[in-house]
């Protein structure tokens, strides 16, 4: 199965180095869009105006698949 790596970026950023076995890029497309819903979720009084955050998905090799923007304006 193959592993992919959500990696977010912002005024932190946090590399995913252990990465989540999933079975197919659309799966990793489902969790990248509900673990963004619950980062939002949990700290979004916490990004400051014109700032925000992204999430890049990326496969074993550290192939950039697809990413979320996150900005507060």
């Amino acid at each position: 199965m193959p592993r992919f790596h959500f990696n977010t970026y912002g005024n932190r950023n946090h590399p995913d180095d252990e990465g989540v076995e999933l079975p197919s890029w659309a799966a990793a497309r489902h969790e990248a869009v509900r673990m963004a819903g619950l980062l939002i979720a949990d700290g979004a009084e916490r990004v400051p105006l014109e700032q925000g955050w992204h999430m890049e998905v990326t496969d074993e090799r550290g192939r950039v698949l697809f990413r979320v923007d996150f900005t507060v304006v």
